[in-house]
């Protein structure tokens, strides 16, 4: 899909009813099928949110960013991400957060980023956040310039996304849980699963049609 195409679709996704847990739990590990909304309450999950960043390639082609996280002795270490983090108490709203913390990881200058709508928040169980999205886009390719919680920036065509070839499983293992077979994307050779491919599974219901 050109961007020019993507343009002229923003006013129909705004209207457009989100796909919600139907259109997430298409790709949710199983952990994750564990939880109904009352166990999430009573978690009292912190807040989060991150940026679903759609912008131009230099072929004019609908791209969108993902981040790969540094390495750390912690939950998401390494994972694939959208920029994103933890709700500020200067921050106005979860907006406002998603805007903030993609500045801060990978250099867009907030003026620069016009936002469509929020999308169904998704909870994290291994690190008890409820993290909100935000469908968003830049007129043009914006110049990264990523921060020490970001090993890589990964820049995936919307066509990639919406193909359903990139839907596939695989076993992972992590510090909080076992080798288990999970549903996920795989997106320019990276695996994509978790939150952000729950994420991405409501995008991809989105802005299919």
């Amino acid at each position: 899909m050109n961007f020019i195409q993507f343009k002229n679709k923003i006013e129909d996704f705004k209207g457009k009813k989100l796909g919600g847990l139907a259109a997430q739990f298409k790709l949710a590990p199983e952990l994750r099928l564990h939880f109904n909304e009352d166990k999430i309450k009573a978690k009292k999950p912190r807040k989060a949110a991150v940026l679903a960043l759609f912008y131009p390639n230099k072929q004019n082609q609908t791209t969108f960013l993902l981040t790969e996280r540094a390495r750390y002795k912690g939950t998401h270490s390494a994972q694939i991400s959208f920029p994103g983090g933890k709700y500020d108490k200067e921050d106005i709203n979860l907006q406002a957060t998603a805007i903030r913390e993609t500045f801060e990881e990978v250099g867009v200058k907030p003026n620069k980023i016009n936002v469509i709508r929020e999308l169904t928040s998704v909870y994290i169980p291994p690190s008890n956040f409820l993290a909100t999205p935000f469908l968003s886009f830049t007129e043009k390719q914006p110049v990264f310039a990523k921060n020490y919680e970001v090993e890589n920036t990964i820049e995936v065509q919307l066509e990639d996304l919406l193909d359903d070839a990139s839907l596939t499983t695989k076993a992972v293992q992590t510090s909080y849980m076992g080798k288990t077979e999970v549903p996920c994307f795989r997106l320019n050779n990276y695996i994509v699963w978790g939150a952000t491919a729950m994420m991405l599974s409501e995008i991809k219901e989105l802005l299919k049609h």
